[in-house]
C-alpha cells in the first residue's frame, strides 16, 4: 500500500513589523521652506490687522493719562473707564436704536432684493435685460449725488429726526444684492420650478417653499453684509438725527468724540472704552456666523 508525497504547505512571508509599510515621501526642500514662508506672511497679516483692536482693548483699561503709552499690557488697571461711559453717555439708548435700526434694515433688504432678483432670473418678458441693466447701473452714482434729493423726500415725508430714514430706504431692495441674488437663483434648475407650477404651486409659492431654501447661504451672506453696513453706518445719522435721544452708537460715539477728544476735555478714555463696547457686537457675530458667512461666499461663487 503507498502513501500519498506529503504536500508541502506554502510559507506566507510576513512584512517586517521593524519598520513601516509604507515609505513616506519626502518633501522637497523648496517647498518646505515656501510653506514656512506663507505661514509667516499669514501670521504677519493676521498680527497687522488684530493689533489695533487689541491696543483699543488694552487702552479701555488704562487711567487716562496711560492712554496712549502703547503698552499692550497696561501698567495699572482700571475698570472705572466700563462705569463712567455709562453714565456719562445714553450708551444703552444708542445701542437699542442701533439693533432696531440693524435688524430693519438686513430683514427689509434682504428679503426684498431677493424677490427683485427672483423676477429677474425667473420671469421672462420683454425689456428684463435693460431693466436690470438699469438698476445696475444705479451703482455707478456715487452717493453724494442722491444724497440731497433723498434728504428732501424724508423731509416732505416728516421723517427726519426719526430712524426711519436709516432704514426705510431698503424697503426698495440694493442693486448690489439683487445682482448676488439674481446669479445664485440663475444657477438652480428651471425643472424644479416647473415641476412645482404643475403640481399646482403658484409663483409665491414656488418663491417661498423652493427658491429661498435653497439659495439660504446667499441670503445669509446678505443678511450679514448689511448688518455690518447698517452698524457701522454713520453717514446717514449725521444727516438726519439731531437728538441725542435717537443716535446710533456710531452718531454717539462721533459726538463723544466731539465732546472728549476734541472739545477740550480730553477724556480719550472714554471714546476707546465706548468704542470697544461698540465693536464687540460685531466680532462676535463673525465669530458666530462665520460658517454662514463662509459657505455663502463660497456657495455664490462656485454657483454665480
Amino acid at each position: 500500500m503507498t502513501t500519498a508525497p506529503a504536500v508541502p504547505t506554502p510559507v506566507i512571508e510576513q512584512p517586517p513589523t521593524d519598520g513601516p509599510r509604507t515609505r513616506q515621501r519626502r518633501v522637497p526642500p523648496a517647498r518646505r521652506v515656501g510653506r514656512v514662508l506663507v505661514v509667516v506672511a499669514l501670521l504677519l497679516a493676521t498680527a497687522a490687522f488684530v493689533y489695533p483692536f487689541v491696543w483699543l482693548l488694552s487702552a479701555s483699561f488704562k487711567p487716562r493719562g496711560d492712554v496712549f503709552d502703547n503698552r499692550l499690557w497696561p501698567r495699572t488697571w482700571t475698570f472705572q473707564n466700563y462705569l463712567d461711559v455709562w453714565q456719562t453717555a445714553p450708551m444703552a439708548t444708542w445701542l437699542v436704536n442701533t439693533v432696531i435700526v440693524t435688524v430693519l434694515a438686513a430683514t427689509t433688504v434682504t428679503a426684498t432684493s431677493a424677490m427683485v432678483a427672483w423676477g429677474f432670473a425667473h420671469f421672462r418678458f420683454r425689456g428684463r435685460n435693460v431693466l436690470f441693466g438699469l438698476v445696475l447701473a444705479t451703482m455707478m452714482l456715487p452717493g453724494a449725488v442722491t444724497m440731497v434729493p433723498t434728504y428732501l423726500i424724508w423731509k416732505q415725508l416728516g421723517f427726519v429726526g426719526t430712524l426711519v430714514p436709516l432704514w426705510g430706504q431698503n424697503l426698495f431692495a440694493s442693486a448690489f444684492y439683487v445682482f448676488l441674488l439674481r446669479q445664485f437663483f440663475l444657477a438652480l434648475p428651471r425643472e424644479l420650478f416647473e415641476a412645482a407650477r404643475l403640481d399646482g404651486a403658484g409663483p409665491w409659492r414656488v418663491f417661498t417653499r423652493i427658491a429661498v431654501p435653497l439659495c439660504r447661504p446667499a441670503l445669509v451672506l446678505t443678511l450679514l453684509f448689511e448688518v455690518q453696513a447698517a452698524w457701522t453706518d454713520l453717514m446717514r445719522p449725521l444727516i438726519y438725527l439731531q437728538d441725542s435721544s435717537t443716535f446710533t452708537v456710531p452718531r454717539g460715539l462721533k459726538a463723544l468724540l466731539d465732546q472728549f477728544g476734541f472739545g477740550g476735555e480730553w477724556h480719550w478714555e472714554i471714546v476707546v472704552t465706548a468704542s470697544v463696547i461698540t465693536t464687540l457686537p460685531m466680532i462676535l457675530l463673525f465669530f458666530f456666523g462665520q460658517k454662514h458667512f463662509i459657505q455663502g461666499i463660497a456657495t455664490t461663487g462656485s454657483k454665480g
